[in-house]
C-alpha cells in the first residue's frame, strides 16, 4: 500500500499543492494559483482565481487534441430497439447548437435550466449546453410527480424547462408533458418557456407562446462558444433523493468538479482516454451526472447511456449484451442491479451466451454492497469487483480501492480505504475518536477535497446545521461503521439504522450480511422497529431467488437461527418475512426509513423518489403478520 499511502498522506498534508498539480491536467481559460481558501470554513473554495468551462473540458479540448472522430457517447436503448452513436465532433456540434437555442431564449450565466428528460442523448446535450453558457442545470428524474417537480421549480426558479414528451419503460409509456404542465400550474414561480423534445413513441401538444419544439429550434440555431466562468461558479444543483418538504439542493462548483472528476477516471477507475466506460445509472442521480456525462467526457473516454433495465429488457443477460456489443472496459452500477440479475439467473447461465472479455472491472456503489453480492459477481464475471462508497454531496468516492494508484486486496463488506483528499475518521456521539473496530459515526475532517459540495442552494444555514454542527470541524456523512486495523472502512448502515436492542448498539448492515448469505435469498433489508421492552427489535424482509420452492416458514427459521449464530442472541432477531418486492428509490436504494415508520406506526410521507408505491401495501401486510404496523390501517 506504499503508493496509495504516500498519495493519501500528501493530499492531507498539503491539499492545495496536491490538487493544484491535478488541476494542471484540465483546461483553464485562466489557470488557478490558489488551491483552497478556508477563510470561511465550512464554505471552502477551490481554485478561486481560476476561470474554466465544464463543457469545453468535456468536448472542445478533445476535438482540438485529435479525438474528434472517436466515439464520445453511445445511446443503447433496448426499450426502443435503437442504438445511436455520437463522435466527439458530432456531440460538440449538437451541444453548440443547443447552447445557441438557450442563448436565443435569453438564458445567460447564472440562470437556472431545469431538465426533465429520460435517458436519451438530448438530456446530456442539454446539460452540456447549459454548462457551456455558464448557466446552472438542475436535472429532475423524468417521471417525478408534478408536485415534487413544482417544489424544485420554486426552489431554483428556472428560466427554462427542457423536457421530453415521454419516457419509455419496458411495459408502459410515461407522458412527461402533462406532468410538466401541472407542475408549472402548481408552482408559485413563473417559467418563461419550455423546450420539448418530441419522441416518436408519444408526441405531445405544445402550448402556444410558452412551449417550443426542440427540433425546430435546432434547425434555426447558430453555434455558441463556451463562456469562461469562475472556478467557484455553480455548475449544477441536484436535489437529494428522499427529499420531503423543503428540498435540499446540493450545489456543485465548476473548477473543483472538473479537476476531481477527471482525476478519478484514472486514479480510481484505471481507464484511459479512448476506453469505453459504462455507468448503468440515470442522469437524475449523482452517478449519472458524474459518470455518465461529465467524468468520462472530461477524460476523453466513450460513455454509454443505457435506456433499459438490468432484467426485463429482455432478460437478466441485458448487461452482458451491452458489454459485448460495445467492448465495455469498466462497468459501474448499483448492487441492487446485480442482486436483481442474481435473483433471475442465480447460476449465471446467461453469461455463457455473451463474450464479455473486454470487461476489466466492475464497480458497485449507491448503497451498501453485501459480501454475498460481491462474491457472486466476482465468481461469475472473473474480474475484480470494487465496492466504493460515496454520496450525492461528495460527487465521487469517499472510499475506494483506487485501481489506478495501487490495486489493493479486496475485502468483502468494505469499500476499501479513504480516497486521497478524504481524512475519514469514526467518532463517538460526544465527538471523541473511537478505537479501531468500534462502530460510530463516520465523518470526514475538513477541508473536503475539490468536487464536493460547497453549499446548498439558497440554504447556507441548513448546510451548516445538516452537515457540520454535530461534530465541529468535520463533515457528518450520516453513515455509521468502523475502520479496521488495516485502514479499511466498513460502512454498516445509516446512522439512524444502528439500532439499540436492550442497550446494545447493533448494525442492521451486519444482520443483512447474514441474511444475504443464505443460498435462497436474493435481496434483503433489516430495520429496527420500536419495542416497549427492548427499545428496538430487528425486523428482516427477504426476497427469494426465482425458482425457490422451499417453504417460507422453513427459510425464516433458518435465517433466525443463522443470525443467532453469527451475531448472537443479543440481536434478539426473531422476526423475518418473505416478500415479493422491497420499496426502493428509482436509483435502487431501499427506503429503510419508510419501512421503519410503517413498522412503528409513525407518520410518514410517500417518498417522492419511490419507484413503485404499491409495494408498500404488501409490505404493511407482511409487517402486520409479524406483529408490527398494528396501529394505522
Amino acid at each position: 500500500m506504499a503508493q496509495y499511502q504516500k498519495q493519501h498522506q500528501d493530499s492531507l498534508a498539503d491539499p492545495s499543492g496536491y490538487w493544484l498539480k491535478a488541476a494542471q491536467d484540465v483546461h483553464w481559460f485562466k489557470p488557478p494559483t490558489i488551491g483552497i481558501d478556508t477563510t470561511h470554513s465550512p464554505f471552502n473554495e477551490w481554485f478561486a482565481d481560476g476561470q474554466i468551462n465544464a463543457s469545453y473540458n468535456a468536448l472542445d479540448i478533445h476535438v482540438q487534441n485529435g479525438r474528434g472522430d472517436q466515439n464520445a457517447l453511445i445511446h443503447d436503448s433496448p426499450v426502443t430497439g435503437t442504438q445511436t452513436t455520437y463522435t466527439y465532433r458530432e456531440l460538440l456540434e449538437q451541444v453548440e447548437l443547443f447552447t445557441g437555442v438557450l442563448a436565443a431564449r435569453g438564458v445567460s450565466k447564472g440562470d437556472r435550466v431545469l431538465i426533465y428528460m429520460p435517458m436519451i442523448p438530448e438530456a446530456a446535450i442539454a446539460m452540456l449546453a447549459t454548462a457551456r453558457l455558464g448557466a446552472i442545470h438542475t436535472v429532475v428524474f423524468g417521471g417525478f410527480a408534478a408536485k415534487e417537480l413544482a417544489v424544485r421549480i420554486d426552489d431554483c426558479q428556472p428560466k427554462i424547462i427542457v423536457a421530453a414528451s415521454c419516457g419509455i419503460e419496458p411495459s408502459r409509456i410515461i407522458k412527461y408533458k402533462p406532468l410538466v404542465d401541472e407542475a408549472i400550474d402548481i408552482a408559485s414561480s413563473t417559467v418563461e418557456s419550455c423546450i420539448v423534445f418530441q419522441r416518436n413513441q408519444c408526441p405531445c401538444d405544445l402550448i402556444e407562446g410558452r412551449d417550443h419544439d426542440w427540433g425546430q429550434l435546432m434547425k434555426n440555431s447558430k453555434p455558441h462558444a463556451a463562456v469562461p466562468v469562475a472556478s467557484t461558479d455553480p455548475l449544477y444543483i441536484l436535489y437529494t433523493s428522499g427529499t420531503t418538504g423543503a428540498p435540499k439542493g446540493v450545489v456543485r462548483d465548476t473548477g473543483g468538479y472538473v479537476t476531481a472528476l477527471k482525476w478519478t477516471m484514472s486514479a480510481i477507475y484505471n481507464v484511459e482516454p479512448g476506453d469505453v466506460y459504462w455507468a448503468a445509472s440515470d442522469i437524475g442521480w449523482v452517478v449519472g451526472h458524474s459518470y455518465i456525462v461529465y467524468g468520462p467526457l472530461f477524460h476523453g473516454c466513450t460513455t454509454i447511456m443505457y435506456e433499459g433495465k438490468p432484467v426485463g429488457t429482455p432478460d437478466a443477460g441485458a448487461f452482458w449484451r451491452v458489454i459485448q456489443d460495445h467492448n465495455v472496459k469498466v462497468l459501474f452500477t448499483a448492487p441492487t442491479a446485480f442482486r436483481g440479475i442474481k435473483r433471475e439467473d442465480p447460476q449465471g447461465k446467461l453469461l455463457h451466451d455473451y463474450n464479455i472479455s473486454s470487461l476489466q472491472a466492475l464497480y458497485l456503489a449507491g448503497e451498501r454492497c453485501d459480501p454475498d453480492t460481491l462474491n457472486w459477481s466476482q465468481e461469475h464475471l472473473k474480474v475484480p469487483v470494487i465496492d466504493h462508497w460515496w454520496q450525492t454531496e461528495t460527487g465521487y468516492s469517499i472510499c475506494a480501492n483506487c485501481q489506478g494508484i495501487e490495486p489493493m486486496p479486496i475485502v468483502a463488506g468494505s469499500p476499501s480505504v479513504a480516497v486521497p483528499g478524504y481524512d475519514v475518521q469514526v467518532l463517538a456521539p460526544d465527538g471523541t475518536p473511537l478505537p479501531r473496530g468500534d462502530i460510530g459515526s463516520i465523518v470526514v475532517k475538513l477541508p473536503l477535497p475539490p468536487g464536493t459540495f460547497p453549499t446548498l442552494w439558497n440554504a447556507r444555514d441548513r448546510y451548516v446545521s445538516a452537515y457540520f454542527e454535530a461534530f465541529e470541524g468535520y463533515y457528518e456523512t450520516g453513515d455509521a461503521g468502523y475502520i479496521n486495523d488495516d485502514g479499511y472502512v466498513f460502512v454498516m448502515a445509516r446512522t439512524d439504522d444502528v439500532i439499540n436492542v436492550a442497550g446494545h448498539r447493533l448494525s442492521t448492515g451486519a444482520m443483512e450480511e447474514v441474511l444475504a448469505n443464505h443460498p435462497d435469498v436474493a435481496e434483503c433489508a433489516v430495520m429496527g422497529a420500536r419495542d416497549e421492552l427492548k427499545g428496538q427489535l430487528p425486523v428482516g424482509l427477504v426476497i427469494l431467488n426465482s425458482g425457490c420452492t422451499k417453504p417460507h416458514d422453513q427459510i425464516s427459521a433458518e435465517l433466525i437461527k443463522k443470525v443467532r449464530e453469527d451475531i448472537g442472541p443479543v440481536a434478539a432477531f426473531k422476526s423475518v418475512a418473505v416478500v415479493e418486492k422491497l420499496p426502493k428509490t428509482r436509483s435502487g436504494k431501499i427506503l429503510r426509513a419508510t419501512l421503519r415508520a410503517i413498522a412503528d406506526d409513525t407518520d410518514w410521507n410517500m417518498p417522492a423518489t419511490i419507484e413503485d408505491p404499491s409495494v408498500l401495501d404488501d409490505i404493511t401486510t407482511s409487517l402486520r403478520s409479524l406483529g408490527f404496523a398494528q396501529g394505522k390501517k
